[in-house]
């Protein structure tokens, strides 16, 4: 599978389906009052998601790897807060389950990726420089002015 934005990676696609639930989670009830914890919780996750896009911009393996591990941190910090909120009974145990699944398939997704990469960097590979092979007589298969792709 290409992989062309920070988008299309699964463990930044887990973070930010946790993210999303979080901020579900924290808009109503009780967590809505509590302003140190809603705000913590929400920022745990929002640096995950913060940190694998702004490491795969970075382009080389070993920074983007670096990045990957201060997400894993912040996936920590949200599964601490995941924690904190069920015992303040904030989380009901049904979503607890749910988030605290989701949150580990981000963790597993964000480690195996931070693993390839430090392998990528330890062995100076760097497969998305490989060049692809083209028809002959075709043109080069840069991106359209204007387009993602």
């Amino acid at each position: 599978m290409r992989v062309d934005h920070f988008h299309d990676l699964i463990t930044w696609q887990l973070a930010d389906e946790l993210r999303r639930e979080v901020l579900a989670f924290t808009e109503t009830g009780p967590a809505s009052r509590d302003f140190k914890y809603r705000d913590q919780i929400r920022d745990a996750v929002a640096s995950a998601c913060r940190n694998t896009s702004e490491g795969f911009d970075r382009f080389r393996p070993a920074e983007f790897a670096r990045f990957l591990e201060f997400a894993r941190g912040s996936l920590g910090e949200t599964q601490d807060g995941l924690i904190d909120g069920h015992e303040r009974n904030y989380i009901s145990g049904e979503l607890f389950d749910r988030l605290w699944l989701l949150s580990k398939r981000a963790l597993g997704a964000n480690t195996n990726l931070m693993k390839y990469l430090q392998k990528c960097a330890d062995t100076d590979d760097a497969p998305w420089r490989k060049t692809r092979k083209r028809e002959p007589g075709t043109k080069n298969p840069e991106r359209e002015p204007g387009t993602l792709r």
